[in-house]
């Protein structure tokens, strides 16, 4: 992503929004024995591979679904051995980008009719523009205080909002656990709150 030339007016209109702290609950699905801190740079919707991240949820249910739309890959049973904790965390940085409202993603360029509308195996559809915008971000950001060093982004699954950390901006001290809150049940949480969104 970012061996291309980068999108000048990307770069002008995310310099131009407001960058304002965070301090706050997020939540976290990881599998079960993983670092809930741990950073990755695994070419999801919010990083193209080149920096690490680290993905939270607004609510619970939003980190949830997120993880169920990845482990069921598009399969009509759910794998049933598969072990994932969840996590409450408590975030303090001082630069986030509000890019919650879908409208707003508009304007920078993201076709919002497919935002969380394709099926699993076609997501990738979906995820160059969101990378491109989140590439930018980091490339604008630092670890100085008041710049940019998350984007808070509509959850694709569940109606609440993403923050997406980039974690060489925020560092190690930016994220502690307040509480490991066990094992996910799939089954109870599927009959709790019916499917999330495809």
């Amino acid at each position: 992503m970012a061996l291309s030339p980068r999108d000048i007016r990307l770069i002008d209109a995310l310099e131009s929004l407001p960058v304002c702290p965070f301090d706050g609950r997020l939540w976290r699905v990881v599998r079960e024995g993983r670092d809930r801190c741990l950073c990755s740079a695994a070419g999801n919707r919010w990083d193209d591979g080149t920096f690490d991240v680290l993905y939270t949820a607004m609510a619970r249910d939003g980190a949830i679904a997120e993880m169920y739309f990845h482990l069921k890959r598009g399969q009509p049973v759910f794998p049933s051995k598969i072990r994932y904790t969840l996590h409450e965390l408590q975030m303090r940085i001082d630069g986030v980008l509000d890019l919650s409202e879908i409208n707003d993603l508009a304007g920078l360029g993201l076709d919002i009719d497919r935002f969380g509308q394709l099926s699993y195996q076609d997501r990738q559809g979906e995820y160059p523009r969101c990378q491109e915008i989140a590439e930018v971000a980091n490339f604008i950001g630092s670890s100085e205080p008041g710049d940019v060093s998350g984007i808070l982004v509509p959850n694709a699954r569940w109606d609440c909002s993403n923050l997406v950390v980039f974690c060489g901006h925020a560092g190690p001290a930016a994220v502690g656990e307040v509480q490991n809150h066990g094992v996910v049940d799939w089954r109870d949480w599927e009959r709790a709150q019916g499917r999330p969104r495809a």
